[in-house]
């Protein structure tokens, strides 16, 4: 499919990533229908696209007219039928390879043959999730960085099946979007996770052996390394389950004990502490300001 014929859009989750997908998309002009099976997740996704949109009105980025247009270009569904005439789904539901897999089955029940699909995982095997379609030529990886409508980047990743004409229309649409496009191999954790996801893992295995706080930890790197957030406060944005979720890929994917997940991940996974979506995970988000939780 040329990517003039792309007209239309399905981003499958309202979470954090895919209300920020359906946002940017919205603002390029494309038709989006954002589907979840939570019509409260998908409640609280909308009030996040608009609440977005209104800061941007407020910042003087988009006018008023613009913010209406793009809302009104935003329809949601809560059944995957809704998908099934969209020219491109992207899905974006939690990083999770069964989860993903089940998707992706149901979604090429009904979905037009010609239509293409991209995820956005930022760890799993592109080719092992376009093997489960009907159309592994037409998938691909579009990795969006958190938040979308503020990161610039999509790490683009074909799988082994990928065709040339489906990485052109992605590609040109990443440019549409106003992002830039950085190419990456499939293997394991992509380049961003490959490179940043190690770093937090260190971080918390620095925080595990008692090197120092949380709060030293992320002041040391801020400021010794000029990073805007430190890292275990990156892994409470992130989400501490995702974090643990690629350590996972990777140490699977390379058989390297370098990648071994650190137990007080594991840990605070296991105790629900996730990060800010949770209220707690190294910071306690209860109070103003977060105080370290360690």
């Amino acid at each position: 499919m040329s990517t003039e014929k792309i007209k239309t859009i399905g981003v499958i989750g309202a979470g954090q990533m895919g209300n920020g997908i359906a946002h940017v998309a919205a603002l390029s002009g494309f038709d989006i229908v954002l589907m979840d099976a939570s019509t409260e997740q998908l409640k609280k996704g909308m009030a996040v696209i608009e609440s977005n949109l209104d800061r941007q009105v407020k910042r003087e980025k988009i006018s008023d007219d613009v913010k209406a247009q793009a809302l009104a270009r935003v329809t949601t569904a809560a059944e995957m039928a809704g998908l099934n005439d969209c020219d491109l789904v992207i899905e974006a539901a939690t990083e999770n390879p069964d989860v993903k897999i089940e998707i992706f089955k149901a979604l090429c029940v009904g979905l037009k043959k010609d239509a293409l699909i991209a995820s956005n995982t930022s760890s799993i095997s592109i080719t092992r999730l376009a093997s489960v379609t009907d159309r592994p030529e037409k998938f691909i990886g579009m990795h969006f960085m958190n938040p979308v409508p503020l990161m610039k980047l999509v790490e683009l990743i074909r799988g082994l099946a990928t065709d040339d004409d489906t990485f052109e229309a992605i590609s040109a649409i990443v440019d549409k979007m106003g992002k830039q496009a950085a190419v990456s191999e499939d293997f394991p954790a992509f380049i961003v996770n490959r490179i940043l996801l190690p770093m937090v893992n260190e971080a918390v295995y620095a925080l595990y052996e008692g090197i120092g706080t949380v709060e030293a930890i992320d002041t040391a790197i801020k400021l010794g390394a000029n990073h805007p957030m430190g890292p275990l406060a990156l892994a409470d944005f992130i989400g501490l389950d995702t974090c643990l979720s690629i350590m996972q890929v990777l140490y699977d994917g390379l058989s390297d004990p370098k990648y071994r997940p650190c137990p007080l991940l594991v840990k605070y996974v296991e105790a629900g502490w996730l990060g800010r979506k949770s209220g707690r995970g190294f910071y306690d988000y209860s109070v103003e300001p977060p105080t370290p939780t360690r």
